[in-house]
């Protein structure tokens, strides 16, 4: 009907069969498009499961069973990821001398902002090969910010207190999740399909990680997984440089402006 009344010399005409025909293709091609936006809302499954951490050091986990910070994430067997092209911000917060979140996953494409919640002065930095930045020294209400352009694992220190780390997983697919201290993880929104799981902790070498990744198939109805044991069985914390690549100075964690120099 919208179609055949668009201009006034139209009314009161009776359709023609070449007018119902092409009322007939739009209306079809409106609806089969309506179809295919709505297909993935309404196909769309949620990965669930649980991971657990043994053979740890850490006090967290062997008197509180803190199973947190796990990422585990979803890539199609068929192929990459497109991902939109959309500005997205998260944040880690300097604050009491520490990177809140210590560990945040993203997208590629993603811009961290690091606020400065400190009285004193900060300078975040990564020399790992996830991705290298410096946003310099700045002060105390103040904020930088960083864009994530490539996959892969940044481990950010603060060049003035040797004390402070935390851990950036940049990734190309959208289908990921971080533990919670019990351990439980919630993908949601997948579409159905085959895919290589993958699982990454800071605690855990690279060959235990690797025999961690898995294929999948993830059906309409959801996927429920096995119980994830992640060994930090063979991880050594090793002290790290500042961003010259020298030891920090003895007294660097008092704040103020010591060890920023080379």
């Amino acid at each position: 009907m919208i179609w055949r009344s668009a201009t006034s010399s139209n009314v009161g005409r009776a359709p023609s069969p070449a007018a119902d025909a092409l009322v007939g293709h739009f209306s079809s091609s409106l609806l089969l498009a309506l179809a295919l936006a709505t297909l993935p809302a309404l196909h769309a499954a949620t990965v669930s499961g649980r991971v657990q951490l043994t053979s740890s050091q850490d006090l967290n986990v062997r008197k509180h069973q803190d199973y947190s910070a796990v990422v585990v994430w979803l890539e199609p067997v068929s192929g990459p990821i497109a991902l939109p092209v959309v500005s997205h911000h998260a944040e880690m917060v300097q604050k009491n001398k520490t990177f809140i979140p210590h560990l945040l996953a993203i997208t590629v494409g993603t811009t961290v902002d690091f606020p400065n919640h400190d009285p004193i002065f900060h300078n975040a930095f990564s020399n790992y090969n996830g991705q290298i930045f410096d946003v310099a020294l700045y002060p105390p209400g103040a904020s930088k910010s960083i864009a994530f352009r490539r996959e892969g694992v940044v481990r950010v220190f603060c060049n003035i207190h040797p004390s402070m780390s935390a851990v950036i997983v940049v990734l190309k697919s959208p289908y990921f999740a971080v533990s919670d201290k019990s351990g439980s993880l919630r993908i949601a929104d997948v579409p159905p399909g085959s895919y290589q799981l993958h699982v990454f902790h800071e605690r855990a070498t690279d060959e235990t990680l690797a025999a961690l990744t898995r294929t999948v198939e993830v059906p309409a109805a959801g996927l429920d997984l096995p119980m994830i044991s992640v060994s930090e069985s063979g991880y050594l914390q090793l002290p790290h440089k500042n961003k010259y690549g020298k030891d920090y100075p003895p007294a660097s964690d008092s704040g103020g402006y010591v060890g920023t120099k080379p």
